[in-house]
């Protein structure tokens, strides 16, 4: 029962670990209380999976340490990740801002993992609770549920918190502090924001509205997609914006990116002075949205009646939206977990806690957080990469 590593977490990170370091002749066991493995790269990108981005770079990453990930991008980048993709026989697809796809299924990407594990010899034990995790005289004893194991590594590989209904748990937070490691407080990341109920009631009837928008918190912007929702707002834009939010902040939202709308309401009450304002704001934005922010700046009626002060009201909430959301979805709905063990008691060449030899932490366990779009599988396999090739 004793391996070179054992691994615990068979997901993205862990999984393309354990290949990683059977490659190199380890004997390496992959423990998870899931019934299947890499659960959820089978439901990511719709069930095609958004396996990387083209585009990833360190500055897709957020980390209370942000130069941490360098060095394990540029280990293994995206086009290595490809590299093995292509190997495979696995047909993909480029979308909008180099997100990668699938053309079948996700299934392929946790299959191509699992016949890499099986080349090297990697057990993998699931449907196994582990109860308790220990220094032992060569490195580390886990008690599972279906016996003790030992090995002179160990790597943590459990993911945040996100989705619980996916079996996401605190497990790695667990670990690092037993073994004296500080955490940085998780947090929902990827998640839709909640309004109050007087925002809600204001935006009643919207749901299922879409525009494309910029989102902005303080100097971070994302334009991409935003969704109203039946709780307040979801979408790209928000999703990626949720990331870099805190408790109380306010967000700005233009939701005609590039069109000055005070200027065009303007022009429009000069060239067109008996049209509706609902119909002038009905040319750049989605019906129901134009009688909403009319109704929500108090304007009606014709351009030709509307001084300066009044269209520019409409306009403010066109092109500046300020919205304090409630909150979020949390880590039910959150795609990832932001936060996590602290990267400075980790190695960035190996994922090892400087403290603890033989201990790794990697994927979403560790603080570094992508953008939406690929960048967190990405992080998995550089992650694994750099911890696979030490342990």
């Amino acid at each position: 029962m004793t391996y070179d590593a054992i691994i615990i977490g068979a997901g993205g990170a862990g999984l393309f670990c354990a290949m990683v370091a059977a490659k190199r002749g380890r004997r390496v066991l992959v423990l998870d209380h899931a019934k299947k493995p890499g659960e959820k790269i089978r439901i990511s990108g719709g069930g095609r999976c958004n396996f990387t981005n083209l585009h990833t770079s360190s500055a897709n990453f957020l980390s209370d340490n942000p130069r941490f990930c360098i060095s394990a991008l540029k280990r293994f980048t995206q086009h290595d990740f490809i590299a093995l993709v292509k190997r495979h026989n696995i047909a993909w697809h480029e979308k909008t801002l180099g997100q990668l796809f699938c053309d079948g299924s996700s299934q392929q990407i946790i299959d191509m993992l699992l016949t890499e594990c099986a080349k090297g010899g990697v057990r993998v034990e699931l449907q196994t609770e582990v109860r308790h995790v220990a220094k032992a005289a060569e490195g580390f004893s886990v008690e599972t549920s279906k016996g003790r194991f030992e090995a002179p590594s160990l790597v943590v590989a459990t993911g945040g918190k996100s989705i619980p209904k996916m079996g996401a748990t605190g497990f790695a937070y667990e670990v690092a502090r037993q073994f004296g490691l500080n955490i940085v407080p998780p947090r929902p990341a990827l998640v839709p924001f909640t309004f109050a109920p007087e925002l809600l009631a204001m935006t009643s009837g919207l749901a299922g509205v879409a525009v494309d928008a910029v989102v902005s918190h303080g100097k971070t912007r994302f334009a991409e997609a935003l969704l109203f929702t039946h709780r307040g707002i979801s979408g790209p834009a928000i999703l990626q914006i949720s990331s870099y939010w805190r408790d109380g902040d306010e967000i700005e939202i233009d939701m005609v990116p590039g069109r000055d709308m005070l200027a065009e309401l303007k022009l429009l009450r000069k060239e067109t002075p008996k049209q509706e304002i609902v119909t002038a704001l009905a040319r750049l934005l989605p019906r129901r949205l134009a009688e909403n922010i009319a109704a929500r700046a108090g304007v009606e009626g014709r351009l030709a009646d509307l001084a300066d002060k009044r269209l520019a009201a409409v306009a403010a909430l066109v092109n500046h939206w300020r919205v304090k959301p409630q909150g979020t979805e949390g880590f039910r709905t959150a795609e990832v977990t932001a936060g996590g063990v602290d990267t400075r008691c980790l190695s960035s060449q190996t994922m090892e806690a400087r403290d603890v030899p033989g201990l790794y932490f990697i994927g979403e366990a560790v603080d570094v957080t992508g953008h939406l779009g690929g960048f967190n599988f990405q992080w998995a396999w550089s992650s694994g990469f750099a911890a696979g090739s030490a342990i």
